[in-house]
């Protein structure tokens, strides 16, 4: 996942202004978080001080560009050349405190003019991926950088040439093809390498924003290939679980994640015929406690409750109590199993229902699947 951006800032910024915080017990960084940069700001200033370049002979080093909702932000070029016909300028992205896969990736653009009339063309350089299927914000065929850094370059060049712009951008992220594969681009159509994203050029760490993004565009490539089936799934287990039951196609998949609320409320606004929610045994029981935001941060497992749904499903009150002092949700799956309980059709149950509330009103119909951890399915309902 990319770009996790969200919110702005004010004034002119250079650097971010807290050093690199300590990682605490979950992996994410304690105490103040550095912000960092999109890769369509990095895109934006490098393509910036490429056209000056190519108008003066001279790089700006610092270059400064606007940032989309007010203030503007400063950077040092990594790397430059001007040559006949073209002018290329090379930024290293900052992504702060942010785990973004292109943190520290070099995003380079090259302009070259092009005969009057033209407009502005953008072109994918090596690393930055092409659309290939409908249901983004840019048609099949157009190089994956997406409108708001579009609008970013544009502005950018503007303040270097106020008047008609008759420009070819090639924006490249050398060793983007390979980072492309840690994403998302490649269940979304977009092949080849990276997309330059960005709605305000700013990343926030740990925003999560990101990945809820990645999941809303799953959702409207899937429709626009004419889907009625998709799967959200809390893990690669779970994922490949669901896969194989319901013989889905890569498209229908939706990587949620903890993020069943995010998915289940665009899926309301944007629904297809059926849902399925896939997981593994602890996230599908705090589904059904309720928790829409599956991450441990959010909470934990309610023992008391699977203790509940135990004695509901016909369990004794012993085990009903050994559930209540058990270690995880595993366990206490595990124990009702020995007794004969069939514990995982009750905590679907309870999913469903949770879930089915997000969707009220829509006509969207559910099922969940739970599946262990080797991937046997020991749950179902809807």
């Amino acid at each position: 996942m990319t770009d996790a951006d969200t919110g702005g800032i004010d004034g002119v910024v250079s650097d971010n202004q807290h050093p690199a915080a300590t990682p605490d017990q979950d992996g994410i960084p304690a105490g103040p978080l550095r912000r960092g940069w999109t890769t369509g700001c990095c895109a934006a200033a490098a393509a910036k001080a490429a056209f000056a370049a190519l108008l003066t002979g001279e790089f700006p080093d610092p270059v400064e560009i606007p940032l989309p909702r007010g203030g503007r932000a400063g950077f040092t070029l990594a790397e430059t050349q001007l040559r006949d016909g073209a002018a290329s300028a090379g930024i290293v992205k900052d992504a702060g405190d942010d785990p973004d896969v292109t943190h520290g990736a070099l995003v380079i653009a090259t302009i070259r003019p092009l005969p009057a009339g033209s407009g502005l063309r953008f072109k994918a350089g090596a690393g930055v991926g092409t659309v290939t299927r409908p249901g983004l914000a840019l048609l099949p065929g157009e190089p994956a950088i997406n409108p708001v850094p579009r609008a970013m370059i544009a502005a950018a060049l503007a303040e270097v040439s106020g008047g008609v712009l008759d420009l070819e951008i090639e924006i490249a992220i050398p060793g983007g093809e390979k980072l492309a594969e840690r994403t998302l681009n490649g269940r979304l159509g977009i092949l080849g390498g990276l997309s330059v994203l960005g709605t305000t050029g700013i990343v926030i760490p740990y925003s999560c924003s990101a990945w809820i993004h990645s999941i809303h565009r799953g959702i409207d490539v899937a429709r626009a290939s004419g889907l009625t089936h998709v799967a959200g799934s809390t893990g690669s287990t779970s994922e490949a679980a669901v896969k194989a039951l319901y013989g889905l196609p890569d498209p229908a998949l939706l990587e949620m994640g903890d993020f069943v609320g995010g998915m289940l409320k665009y899926l309301k606004a944007h629904p297809v015929d059926r849902v399925t929610i896939a997981g593994g045994i602890g996230k599908m029981a705090k589904l059904g406690q309720g928790l829409l935001d599956l991450h441990s941060k959010r909470g934990s497992v309610d023992l008391d409750h699977l203790a509940r749904l135990a004695v509901a499903a016909g369990g004794s009150p012993v085990l009903a109590e050994r559930i209540r002092t058990a270690n995880v949700a595993a366990e206490a799956f595990a124990l009702a199993t020995a007794e004969g309980i069939d514990l995982g059709k009750a905590i679907a149950g309870a999913a469903l229902s949770t879930a089915a509330k997000a969707v009220a009103g829509s006509p969207i119909a559910l099922d969940v699947v739970v599946f262990d951890r080797q991937g046997q399915l020991v749950g179902r309902a809807g």
